[in-house]
């Protein structure tokens, strides 16, 4: 596999500054965090500003206590991205390592679980508030996806979550060991699927303006729960079909297994991310079959 293109010299840092001894660095990831979340705000802030998206004219919430829901927003992604890596994807190793739970420095979100985080932190705000649930959905189903496209880019800088192998025309060779490990003659280099920029693609930009179609141009919003529909199904079926080209969690990989799947009979199966993007996808169709049976009764 010699063919491919060579992994550009990208910095995980931003800069990094030396005080007292002590190295302080902002890396690509966090500045993609604080991004995600300030564009989503943004959006979420600028959709309750315009009355006229919402049923009888009326947003759901306030901009004070649109500030409230982001703090509360906040908590769910790291609590419930770190606690669904370490459930999902590690849970032996973190039963013998409970200390290491609370390390998220050394890496291990789970997209999945911060979902479920983000959801749990809504519902809660959103009774506390007295604000109706599915609205409160909407408004951060479509402040989602600039934080999905800017983290997925984060991914493709840092150089991790790449790809499977491929011999693509568009396959990236990607630095280190482990990238470099696919079993290839010594005097060959390992290109692989650019899986991160494949998510990027399709669960930001291409939802993300699906999205923001459906609430301006289609008034999504004035159907609460159909933007959350759309945002469930849309993430479900693009992170689904990226899981065939994303190099799968290496402890699902096996020497009988070595698609990595979490699920298997007889060579067939799904792995982690498609098991737990299948649940989003039920949802999600659910709640648009419901929202359109509310119109039509109407």
């Amino acid at each position: 596999m010699n063919a491919g293109i060579p992994f550009p010299p990208l910095s995980p840092e931003v800069f990094s500054i030396t005080a007292f001894g002590v190295e302080f660095a902002l890396r690509w990831y966090a500045l993609a965090y604080i991004a995600g979340i300030l564009v989503g705000w943004w959006l979420a802030a600028r959709a309750l500003r315009n009355t006229g998206l919402w049923r009888t004219d009326t947003p759901p919430m306030s901009p004070k206590q649109l500030e409230d829901l982001v703090t509360w927003v906040i908590l769910g992604i790291i609590l419930g991205g770190r606690l669904g890596f370490v459930l999902f994807y590690q849970p032996a190793y973190y039963l013998s390592n409970p200390a290491e739970i609370l390390m998220v420095w050394q890496g291990g979100m789970s997209f999945h679980g911060g979902m479920l985080g983000v959801a749990l932190a809504g519902l809660l705000f959103a009774r506390r508030v007295g604000a109706p649930v599915l609205s409160v959905a909407d408004i951060m189903a479509l402040a989602t996806p600039p934080g999905l496209l800017f983290g997925r880019l984060a991914n493709f800088v840092n150089a991790e979550l790449w790809g499977r192998p491929s011999d693509a025309p568009w396959a990236v060779i990607f630095p280190g060991a482990a990238a470099q490990d696919c079993g290839q003659a010594l005097d060959q280099l390992c290109a692989r699927h650019p899986s991160q920029l494949y998510e990027a693609a399709l669960e930001g930009l291409l939802l993300g303006g699906f999205l923001l179609w459906q609430a301006w141009r289609r008034g999504a919003f004035k159907v609460p729960g159909r933007l959350t529909g759309y945002f469930l199904t849309g993430y479900g079926c693009a992170r689904f079909f990226v899981e065939f080209f994303r190099q799968p969690d290496a402890q699902f990989v096996a020497l009988g297994n070595p698609l990595g799947l979490a699920v298997e009979i007889n060579g067939y199966g799904l792995t982690m991310g498609q098991l737990l993007s299948l649940p989003m996808i039920l949802i999600g169709l659910t709640l648009i079959g419901w929202t359109q049976r509310r119109m039509v009764s109407k």
